[in-house]
This record gives C-alpha cells, sequence and structure tokens, in this order.
C-alpha cells in the first residue's frame, strides 16, 4: 500500500482524496475525503476566463488541503483540473497559485484523460459481479463536461462533451444575472435540444447503446440518489452502489425543474453548492438513459478521484519519472 494524495479541481467543486492505495488488489483504504464548492467555473462559458473570486475560493480550498496532506503524510500528491480551467484564458494564474500552496503544478487533462480516470475509479471494484454486466457505461457529469466511457476490463471509447450541470444552467437558465426560479418550460426545452445535440456528438465515438450497464458518477448523479433514497442527510455509504430507476430519475428530474430555489434548499440531503444547478444536472442524467434505453442507473462514490490516486500509487510502485511528491 502506497499513501497518496489527490485532488480533482473540476467547474463546480475540488475535492480531495489522501488514501493507502494498492492498484494490484484494487484496494483503497480512505484517510480523508472531503469536497468543496467553490464553482471555480463561474462565468466562464460567458467570459472565457476564471473569475478573480472564483480563485479565491478555489485557493482558500487549496490552503486546507495542503494542511490535510501534510498532517497524513501522503507520500505523493497529483492535482488534477478539469473543464473549466482548459476552457479559461487566464489559467496561468490558477497554476500558479495552486503552484504556490500546494509545491505541485495542476495538470490539465484532456476529456480523454478525465474519462480514463472516471472509469478506473468507478469500475476497479465492480470486476466479477455477476449482477452487472458488461460492457459498463461510466457517465460523469460534472460542472462543465459530462464523459462518457464504454468498457469492461479496459477503456474501449470515450468522449468528453461540454454538458456540464454548471455550463448548461449558465447557459439556459439564467436571465438578468440570476438563475430563473423556477425555469420556464422555454428554458428547459432549449437546453434538452442541447444536451440531446451532446449526446449525438458522443454517439459518433462511444457505441452508447451498446452498455449493459450504466453507472453515474460525481455530485448531481449521487445527489439524485440521495433525493431518491429519502435521505435525511448526505450519507455516501448508503449511496455508493445504490440503484435507481429511469422513471424515478424522471420524477425527480421533473421536480426539480419545477420547483423554486427555497424548495430544492430544503432537501435535507442537497449540499447548499448544488441547489442552483442540480436541475440541469438531473436533466443531463435523464436524457442519457432516455438515449441509452437504461432501466436504471447504479450510482458509485468512487469515481476519477480514486482513478487519480490507483494511478499514483501505480506510478509509485513502478518507479516512474515525474512523479509529484508531496
Amino acid at each position: 500500500m502506497t499513501r497518496v494524495a489527490a485532488v480533482d479541481c473540476g467547474t463546480n467543486s475540488i475535492r480531495l482524496l489522501v488514501a493507502d492505495a494498492d492498484p494490484r488488489t484494487g484496494e483503497l483504504a480512505d484517510l480523508d475525503r472531503r469536497m468543496t464548492i467553490v464553482r471555480l467555473g463561474q462565468g466562464v462559458d460567458r467570459t472565457g476566463r476564471l473569475a478573480p473570486e472564483a480563485l479565491e475560493r478555489t485557493f482558500a480550498a487549496c490552503r486546507e488541503y495542503a494542511a490535510a496532506i501534510k498532517e497524513h503524510g501522503a507520500e505523493r500528491l497529483r492535482f488534477v483540473a478539469t473543464s473549466a480551467s482548459r476552457d479559461a484564458e487566464n489559467r496561468d494564474e490558477f497554476v500558479r497559485g495552486v503552484l504556490d500552496i500546494l509545491g505541485v503544478e495542476p495538470e490539465v487533462i484532456s476529456g480523454d484523460q478525465e474519462a480514463e480516470f472516471s472509469f478506473t475509479g468507478a469500475t476497479k471494484e465492480l470486476a466479477g459481479r455477476d449482477d452487472l454486466a458488461t460492457p459498463y457505461l461510466v457517465v460523469d457529469i460534472g460542472g462543465g463536461s459530462t464523459e462518457f466511457v464504454v468498457g469492461a476490463d479496459h477503456v474501449r471509447a470515450a468522449r468528453s462533451v461540454d454538458i456540464g450541470c454548471v455550463r448548461m444552467t449558465e447557459r439556459h437558465l439564467v436571465h438578468d444575472g440570476a438563475v430563473t426560479d423556477p425555469p420556464t418550460a422555454e428554458q428547459v426545452a432549449a437546453m434538452r435540444a442541447d444536451i440531446e445535440a451532446a449526446l449525438d456528438l458522443a454517439e459518433e465515438t462511444v457505441p452508447l447503446r451498446e452498455a449493459r450497464t450504466l453507472v453515474g458518477l460525481a455530485g448531481s448523479v449521487t445527489t439524485i440518489a440521495a433525493i431518491a433514497l429519502d435521505l435525511d442527510e448526505y450519507d455516501s455509504e448508503r449511496i455508493h452502489h445504490s440503484r435507481v430507476s429511469v422513471g424515478r430519475v424522471r420524477e425527480i428530474s421533473e421536480w426539480l425543474l419545477r420547483s423554486t430555489h427555497a424548495e430544492r434548499a430544503a432537501v435535507p440531503s442537497m449540499h447548499p453548492g448544488r441547489v442552483d444547478v442540480i436541475g440541469a444536472g438531473a436533466l443531463v442524467l435523464l436524457s442519457i438513459m432516455e438515449r441509452t434505453g437504461a432501466e436504471e442507473v447504479v450510482v458509485s462514490e468512487h469515481d476519477i478521484l480514486d482513478g487519480i490516486a490507483f494511478k499514483v500509487a501505480e506510478d509509485a510502485e513502478a518507479g516512474r519519472p515525474g512523479d509529484r511528491r508531496a
């Protein structure tokens, strides 16, 4: 087992995992797993730049994570940045800030790399289960983009498209600088059309309909599972590997898209940072299920973060150059 730290900085949230990992057995023992909503992608779709206040929120979280990494004595650290920082003109400011705080440069990975990490993190522990047929379709619904990966014991095809929950909300559900409360039917229809066009793009390279098990990752999916389970509070253990039918996803999606901010905020398992973007995330998931004919989604709390951790441990064991030490 190698003690590693992995940071995944996305469009809506930044997350830390410190764990003892063995890539040969697929064993991963969490020491510290946390998430902070920083909305790094605030306004990026419109301005093409990372906002100063979004950068400061992200750097504040990085300072907390640096202290946790030091406390647990992680041997190696890898910081991966995804959609928002790929798209921003001023991403050098982001890189310099992270380097100053954590001592490593964030790797602004491609959508294909993001998909590979997500697939590894989500499926490593599913191998050999008789109740889950392969190939899997792993769907990681992030803030700025959604990754689609089809495979069994390895990735067969992958594609990233720009239909994350923050991007869809800002593109379609904002009017006069504020999220419409609740959205209009016209706004929802325009968002659905945008999602369907992106699914057409994904299907050009990923055989979405050939998969036999749909595995859903990230906060939009896990929050929908929490609602479906009627949890009094967010409970990762109960959410992990729960299954939600397409009918239930449709009911939840429709409710989220006709509810007010106050009604969504009153859901006990809802993170405050997801209140305004969860409706868009739910519609992305529903659209995927309807497109693929999936009767249910298997919800995973293990995702790109776990995939990064396994890769760090694998590289450490192999003594590969380029490892970043905490």
